[in-house]
């Protein structure tokens, strides 16, 4: 069982490669995450006891307000897909089209598409075991055919950088090809509409409505970047596009996934105000744009977001009170004025 595997690791030293694949890098501090890690194990051994408790029998998951809770404070590995797939209604997607996923992959070709996805995918997790092309087996084939038959589904947005990250996390976690495209598919046609298409004017939108969130809940931080002229894009777009992949500690943006899957796109919103909020002493300090770009880069590394299981308590406590109404307003208003300018 993956929780005993993760019992054991706990036991032992740090091993140089973590229980995704990911090498750890030079720099990475074995010594406070060992100290992380060994309380976090009971965390975790308790809320292994208490999911699998939910899960017995055959029934689904279903979103109430006992899963919410549950899910906020982390889905064990072991049952993370299923939850997943079940929250966020992949699963009744892939149920309602049975062999969707494998006709897609047998129909008609589409070079130019083909072509885009085989140019990413050396870039995807080259810190990654499991995605070079030694390992046996080899998900870049995997990674391959999601990318493949999500852009055959969704044509208006065929394949754009940075789904290659989000599809290769959901790999990791499901193991399933089919699971992971409809994961995709939940992600990028209903959690985050407009992310992913030409245009991009959903992510455009909601970089704005963190702009605004910022201007409203941490004005100094705000007056900083006005004064500096910095874009919210130049130091939040890889925030927003990969989902905090690649941006903080993966089992930090395991939980976040875990919350985004069944709360949806305002968890993104909770984690860039935590962040921002909890470091803004030391964002202030910063006197030059370049000096601003560096202090949004120090804030998503250290003991503050490694240790996950205190971090999304942060998120749900410091950026206060922030409903869907808030960001769907905000949203309309920003939306309106970047179509304005054309």
């Amino acid at each position: 069982m993956e929780s005993a595997e993760r019992a054991l690791a706990a036991r032992d030293p740090v091993p140089r490669v973590d229980v995704y694949g990911f090498e750890r890098p030079a720099d990475f501090d074995y010594a406070a995450y060992e100290a992380f890690s060994s309380a976090y194990l009971g965390v975790l051994a308790h809320r292994a006891g208490r999911w699998a408790r939910l899960l017995r029998g055959n029934g689904g998951v279903r979103r109430s307000r006992t899963v919410k809770r549950y899910v906020r404070k982390g889905i064990p590995l072991e049952h993370r897909a299923r939850v997943w797939m079940a929250v966020s209604g992949a699963q009744a997607q892939m149920d309602q089209h049975p062999g969707y996923y494998h006709q897609l992959l047998q129909g008609e070709r589409n070079s130019s598409l083909e072509e885009a996805i085989r140019t990413d995918l050396n870039r995807t997790f080259p810190d990654n075991v499991k995605f070079r092309k030694t390992a046996e087996p080899c998900l870049q084939s995997a990674l391959h055919n999601v990318l493949l038959a999500y852009g055959l589904h969704n044509q208006g947005v065929g394949y754009c950088q940075g789904m290659n990250f989000i599809a290769g996390y959901l790999i990791l976690i499901t193991k399933n090809e089919e699971e992971s495209f409809w994961l995709l598919d939940a992600l990028v046609g209903r959690i985050l509409p407009d992310y992913y298409s030409p245009a991009m004017l959903g992510l455009k939108t909601d970089q704005e409505v963190l702009a605004e969130l910022v201007r409203t809940k941490l004005p100094a931080v705000a007056a900083l970047m006005d004064g500096h002229g910095v874009l919210w894009t130049l130091v939040v777009s890889r925030w927003f596009v990969c989902l905090f992949v690649d941006v903080l500690p993966v089992e930090t943006v395991l939980r976040i996934w875990d919350c985004l899957f069944n709360e949806g796109s305002k968890i993104i919103f909770r984690v860039a105000l935590t962040l921002i909020k909890h470091h803004q002493a030391l964002i202030l300090e910063a006197d030059s744009v370049p000096d601003i770009c560096d202090k949004f880069k120090q804030i998503t590394k250290g003991d503050f977001v490694m240790e996950c299981h205190t971090f999304m308590q942060k998120i749900f406590s410091e950026p206060g009170s922030l409903s869907m109404t808030t960001i769907s307003r905000l949203r309309e208003s920003c939306r309106a004025a970047l179509l304005a300018q054309g």
